[in-house]
């Protein structure tokens, strides 16, 4: 997709700085070849040769970012995934970053699941979606988080054509040569899994996973390439673990404690809780193929969400928005930002979906942003989110437009 052809002057807008967590009214912002090359408050330089479009009091704020996605995640039974054709799952994905571009979403992270491919395809404009940051497939051990046989099958079927989230590796030789495979593919981060979880039917919550040698492996390979590593983790246990190796962001953390947050700020790692899953696998997560022995396993890392949420918050830990949705509940991703809101300011939250998320993936300054030089990836919203969230917690009544890369992909701009 082309950046609009010409100058773009958005003017009479309240541009939302996410850093601050303030608004300016009255302002202004003008978009030149997909990038942001000026903002101000007042009345707008007259310019030759640009479109200008009043916002009439409409927010200006950058595109947001969902931390933790599973793009290629059709059903909560990741274990199907070794079942189904790689083209029906690149089908179902690419309806699923479409949606989530409709949501407002202008880049995701992708922790388990999505390639180099499906990344190239929404480059190239194949795809209707948001900038994918993928990692490709998430390191397990044997019986681990990211392996999804049920204990009667014993082959793994891990060739490079099938769709699948997980890669189970044993020894620190298989890791780092797993690793070095998803760096190879160009990924910009590399996962591990560090605790049990929900999805994984073998294996428990409160364990902990991989051992010290083959994370440090992962993690030497990982800053080699100027990339680092992100472990799925729930217990204090497993997650000051995995900090201590130099993992450097936890994803979920629902059963931290105060020692977490204090190792959280003494290795500048960053925190990406997963409300919304949990919430929506409690609800409907049977209908949408969520095995049994995985419905047993949602209470145990429900209600501990937003206490460890507060306790991250008020520690200061630095957090990004994630929502880690599988199958069709990812329709309810933008309902994260309500569950935050019960314990987070506006601003925290939508700082947590903006320059927080955008400084984890490797993107401060380009994301995330209405700085000068920062990619025009934009949203237009009828009212004030960091007065009202619900705004952005229902895209449908809140969200005017979507641009991405100075287009408009979704919605009008004017009012």
């Amino acid at each position: 997709m082309t950046p609009h052809p010409s100058p773009l002057l958005l003017t009479g807008a309240r541009l939302l700085d996410p850093e601050s967590g303030t608004a300016a009214p009255d302002s202004w912002l003008l978009v030149q070849e997909g990038r942001i090359t000026g903002r101000g408050s007042g009345p707008a330089p007259a310019r030759e040769n640009t479109e200008t479009v009043d916002l009439a009091g409409a927010t200006l704020m950058p595109g947001l970012i969902d931390a933790h996605v599973h793009a290629t995640a059709f059903s909560a039974d990741l274990g199907a995934a070794a079942d189904q054709s790689a083209s029906y799952v690149s089908a179902w994905a690419a309806t699923s970053l479409s949606a989530m571009l409709g949501r407002g979403f202008t880049t995701v992270r992708d922790v388990g699941g999505a390639d180099w491919g499906l990344a190239q395809a929404v480059e190239d404009g194949l795809v209707d979606g948001p900038r994918l940051a993928f990692g490709g497939r998430a390191l397990s051990q044997t019986g681990g988080h990211g392996d999804f046989r049920p204990r009667g099958r014993h082959g793994h079927g891990q060739d490079g054509c099938c769709p699948g989230a997980g890669l189970v590796c044993d020894g620190p030789v298989e890791f780092r040569r797993a690793a070095r495979e998803q760096l190879r593919t160009g990924a910009h981060h590399v996962k591990v899994m560090l605790s049990g979880g929900v999805a994984s039917p073998t294996d428990r919550i409160d364990s902990t996973q991989s051992s010290e040698e083959e994370l440090r492996a992962v993690v030497e390979e990982a800053e080699a390439a100027n990339r680092y590593v992100t472990g799925h983790a729930y217990t204090a246990r497993a997650v000051n673990r995995g900090l201590r190796l130099g993992v450097r962001c936890i994803e979920h953390g629902n059963l931290i404690d105060e020692s977490s947050v204090a190792l959280f700020l003494e290795h500048g790692a960053f925190l990406v809780p997963t409300l919304v899953t949990y919430h929506e696998l409690s609800r409907q997560g049977e209908r949408h193929g969520l095995p049994p022995e995985s419905q047993a396993k949602v209470d145990t890392v429900l209600h501990r969400g937003l206490q460890a949420l507060r306790l991250a918050h008020e520690g200061g830990v630095r957090m990004a928005f994630g929502t880690d949705l599988l199958g069709g509940m990812q329709e309810h991703q933008s309902t994260e930002f309500t569950l935050r809101g019960q314990v987070q300011p506006a601003d925290a939250v939508i700082r947590s979906a903006t320059s927080n998320a955008a400084e984890l993936l490797g993107f401060g300054g380009e994301a995330g942003t209405l700085r000068e030089g920062a990619r025009a990836d934009l949203l237009v919203v009828d009212g004030d989110p960091l007065a009202d969230l619900s705004l952005l917690a229902e895209p449908e009544r809140g969200v005017r437009a979507v641009v991405k890369g100075g287009t408009v992909r979704r919605g009008r701009l004017g009012a």
